[in-house]
């Protein structure tokens, strides 16, 4: 952007630009930079730095019968269940099978280094998100731009 700047000012300095036009050139400049999130952040300036995935959590149509397979094939062992629930952990990460009549994908969370959630929620509707935040937990939620819903936790969060 610098450079732009610069040869803006170049051309308004031997008169090939008016005053007018530099400004209108300057003004559109700004409003680009602020109106793309995506061209605002660069490697260094993400608002959040994710070090992995802490877990992933599962629509099963029967529990018993993904907990079984989950454990048998990949010797993922549980955790904790319920009569609606299930988790699985592992040495990185934790699977969580919640029991409904549908299969699917109900989220996925990032392990967030330095995260707190109260600065996760800021950032997140300063990026025009809408996060939800469970009342009294350190959980925030938003989704992505498909609807897919996304969760955001500390690098130790567990089940």
């Amino acid at each position: 952007m610098e450079a732009t700047i610069s040869r803006i000012l170049k051309d308004f300095e031997s008169g090939r630009l008016s005053r007018r036009q530099v400004i209108g050139s300057l003004s559109a400049l700004i409003a680009l930079a602020s109106g793309s999130r995506a061209a605002a952040h660069t490697k260094n300036e993400s608002p959040f730095k994710a070090v992995g995935m802490n877990h992933i959590a599962l629509h099963v149509t029967d529990l018993d019968r993904s907990r079984d397979f989950y454990t048998s094939l990949l010797g993922i062992p549980v955790t904790r269940q319920s009569a609606g629930s299930c988790f699985l952990g592992m040495k990185r990460g934790f699977l969580a099978l919640f029991r409904r009549d549908e299969p699917g994908l109900d989220h996925y969370c990032f392990a967030v280094e330095d995260f707190d959630v109260e600065r996760a929620d800021q950032l997140l509707q300063r990026e025009g998100l809408k996060p939800r935040r469970p009342r009294g937990t350190q959980r925030i939620y938003f989704d992505d731009p498909d609807g897919i819903e996304v969760q955001l936790s500390a690098e130790a969060h567990q089940a």
